[in-house]
Parts: structure tokens; C-alpha cells; sequence
């Protein structure tokens, strides 16, 4: 009978076929030993076909783990701030049980990669609270743009860094893209598909690539991420023209739409390289402002073949549809015409926007028939507006206003970049 060392310990476990090496975890069954591999992947070995375990390394104690309580600063550097509200960038691997868990102190970040340090000093942390995107509501995204704004204005910080999960990491990007007003300064929010302590984390190059990003002469609400699956370099992409685009590949998130602001490297002596002009310049005299009201009674509803329209019944005050390429929804018979319930839906006040399916191109109303009868109704078309953004701005809308008239004039107003006058092929290649 092989004796199991701890779990958290390193070791190299020898079977009839093969040598592994890796972290020993609790397993759930006494006859199999639970072992993470380096790559991260968790594999079972059952414990009759091992010939010899040995202990390469003793797990951490908590006291070994020296954490940095003083945040160091540099008189040639400037100062930057981070706020820390959860996702992977913010967890590290429990050795024992193999699962991630919060980091107890955001400090650790700076351990695991202390560069940033070169670059600028990070001289205040917030943790408002530490949350999954999923989990997260205007509630949230309202208390991160407070605190958001409080740092701009201090005239001591050059940029903010907000590290939060990737799932709905864009929908945070565009409620602080319309929260915060008059915006002064770089806020830049980044993430990791790996947890931060793994050597194969993408959270090294997404750190201090933001953190080059924070101290720049773009003054934009930003997301900075892996420009490919490799460690090469970073694009910084408007709050409002961007996407999660894959499920776990380090370059998820992908401009839509629009080209990056710019490219960005690791290197702390290569400057970074913009891509868009059109973006707005540091102002350090400005004051930020904040205008967090949102109205949470709205819908974002994906239009599918064959769907019938009675969701309508319910009362929105503003619904997001996502229709067909160009915007369409069936139009023709009695039992899946839209066109009867979206008419009275919009008589007794309820706000319909439409968008597109397709991610990339534009809803248009006028080239086909069943479009020109939506419009009709009083339905507003928003270009090409993600659904995601056109989510958010619609609620942002609606609490300054109800009038009709009002919202759809704010709605079809370009008012953080979230439309394109006109696309260009190479923003949809």
C-alpha cells in the first residue's frame, strides 16, 4: 500500500507507464490519488498501479507566504490605483483541494508579478468586495464607478486598473463608460482566464500592459487583454466596442466593430503604439462626474425562428431585441407576427430597441420590407450598437428619462463611441 503524502505537497508519483509530476490534492475516493499537473489539468491515478511516490516539495505553510502589506513607491514613477472585485485574476489555486478561492489580500497580486512596480507605483488598492461577474447587478457596477471617480480626481493618481471576471467583464466597461462623465484620466479594466499564482497565468502580460495603458495620454474607459493566445502583447479596446469572444482562450475579448485604441508590450522601455486616433487626451484639470442612475426594469431578448411575441405582455419599460442580421423579426402569420404586440407594447410606453444577431456589421431598417414595417412601429434601430452596451445604455437612459421622444434621441445619440457612422471594411474583416 502506497502512504500519501499531504495534500498541497509536489510530488513525482512513478506508475508502470509513466513519471508525473505535480501538486497531490484531497481525492474523493481512497483508492485513487488526485494529482494537478502543471498544465493545470487535474488527473486520478489509481493507487495499485503505483510503483512509487516521492515528496519533492512540502506544502506552504500560511505564514511562509509573505505578503506585501507596504505598498513601495518610486519618486521617478507615476502612481496608479487598483480595485479588485473578483474573477480568476483574483484567485489562487488551494493546494489542497485543487479548486481557486479568493485572493485574502490584493496585495498578492503585486507578489505573484512584482514588474508592474517598474513601471508605476500602485499606491492605493481597493476591495470594494470580491463577487463572479455573474453574480454581479447595476448595484455593483454603480459602487465600483463611485469609487472609480473618487481616484480620478485625486490628483496624486495617474490612472485606475480594475481587475474583475472576464464572463460579463464588457458589460462592467460599458456601465462606466456612461457612468462616468467628463472623463481625466486612463481606466483600464483587464483580467485572466488562469488563476494568478499559475505559472501558465495570462495575468503577467494583462497586468502590466494595463498598468502601461493607466499611466498613458488615453483617456478612455478601456479593456486590455492578450491580442492572440500567445504572450506577445496587448490591445487596448474601447469599453463600449468590445466582446467576450471565446470561452477560455487568453485572447477572449476582440474589438467589435472598430479597431483598437492601441498595442501594447510588456517591455517597459517600448512605448506603446495607438491604432485610433479618434480617442479622447489626458486632462489632468477636468473633473470626473457621476451619473450611475440606471433602471433595471429592461430586457435583453434574443429573437429566435418561430418565437412568439407574448414576453411583450409583460411590462418593460424597455426592451432590448436582438433580431435577425439586419434587425428583422418575423413579420407574417397571425400566430408569429410581431408587428400587432409590438405596436401596443410601444402605444403604452415601453421602450423597443433592435440589434443585430451577427456581432459584427449593422441593423438597417430601410433594405428590406419586413424591416421598413418594423420601423414602423415605432421600434428604434441602433446601428451597430452591441447588444450588451445597448443593454446598459438603455437602463442608464431610462432613469433620466420616460419620454419617448427623449429616449430615442439619447438612444441614437453617440455618446461613448458605442456606434460607428459608417463601417469600414477593415473593422469587419
Amino acid at each position: 500500500m502506497v502512504t500519501k503524502p499531504q495534500p498541497g505537497s509536489i510530488v513525482k508519483i512513478k506508475t508502470q507507464k509513466e513519471t508525473l509530476q505535480g501538486t497531490l490534492l484531497e481525492s474523493p475516493d481512497s483508492k485513487v490519488i488526485l494529482l494537478k499537473l502543471s498544465s493545470g489539468y487535474n488527473i486520478g491515478i489509481k493507487k495499485k498501479d503505483i510503483k512509487q511516490i516521492k515528496t519533492i516539495k512540502k506544502p506552504e505553510k500560511q505564514n511562509e507566504i509573505k505578503q506585501i502589506n507596504k505598498l513601495e513607491k518610486k519618486q521617478e514613477l507615476k502612481n496608479i490605483a487598483l480595485i479588485v472585485v473578483g474573477g480568476t485574476i483574483s484567485s489562487k489555486l488551494d493546494s489542497t483541494t485543487g479548486a481557486v478561492k479568493w485572493l485574502t489580500n490584493p496585495n498578492e497580486l503585486l507578489k505573484f508579478y512584482p514588474e508592474i512596480k517598474d513601471i508605476s507605483n500602485i499606491t492605493k488598492i481597493e476591495m470594494p468586495f470580491m463577487i463572479a461577474s455573474e453574480n454581479m447587478s447595476y448595484k455593483h457596477w454603480k459602487k465600483i464607478a463611485k469609487i472609480t471617480q473618487k481616484l480620478l480626481n485625486n490628483t496624486g493618481i495617474a490612472g485606475v486598473i480594475i481587475t474583475a471576471g472576464t464572463d460579463f467583464l464588457h458589460y462592467i466597461s460599458a456601465a462606466l463608460s456612461f457612468f462616468l462623465k467628463n472623463l481625466n484620466k486612463p481606466v483600464v479594466l483587464t483580467y485572466s482566464q488562469r488563476s494568478s499564482d499559475r505559472a501558465s497565468s495570462d495575468a503577467r502580460l494583462n497586468l502590466i500592459c494595463s498598468a502601461k495603458v493607466a499611466i498613458s495620454n488615453i483617456s478612455e474607459v478601456m479593456l486590455v487583454g492578450h491580442s492572440s493566445i500567445n504572450d506577445d502583447f496587448c490591445y487596448a479596446m474601447l469599453g463600449t466596442k468590445v466582446r467576450k469572444m471565446h470561452t477560455s482562450r487568453r485572447d477572449a475579448f476582440k474589438p467589435i466593430n472598430t479597431k483598437p485604441i492601441a498595442k501594447i508590450w510588456a517591455d517597459k522601455n517600448k512605448p506603446i503604439k495607438i491604432l485610433a486616433n479618434n480617442y479622447r487626451k489626458r486632462d489632468n484639470n477636468k473633473k470626473v462626474k457621476l451619473n450611475i442612475k440606471f433602471n433595471e426594469n429592461i430586457a435583453l431578448i434574443k429573437y429566435y425562428p418561430g418565437q412568439k411575441p407574448d414576453f411583450l405582455n409583460n411590462k418593460y419599460d424597455g426592451i432590448i431585441l436582438e433580431g435577425s442580421g439586419l434587425g428583422h423579426l418575423a413579420t407574417k402569420e397571425a400566430k408569429y407576427n410581431w408587428l400587432p404586440k409590438l405596436k401596443k407594447a410601444i402605444k403604452s410606453g415601453t421602450i423597443i430597441c433592435v440589434t443585430s444577431q451577427t456581432i459584427f456589421g449593422r441593423v438597417d431598417p430601410i433594405v428590406y420590407s419586413p424591416g421598413r414595417q418594423l420601423a414602423k412601429t415605432g421600434v428604434i434601430h441602433l446601428g451597430d450598437m452591441l447588444s450588451e452596451t445597448a443593454y446598459i445604455k438603455l437602463g442608464w437612459t431610462l432613469a433620466q428619462t420616460k419620454d419617448p421622444k427623449k429616449v430615442k434621441e439619447i438612444m441614437l445619440k453617440n455618446i461613448s463611441k458605442e456606434f460607428n457612422p459608417k463601417l469600414g471594411i477593415e473593422f469587419i474583416n
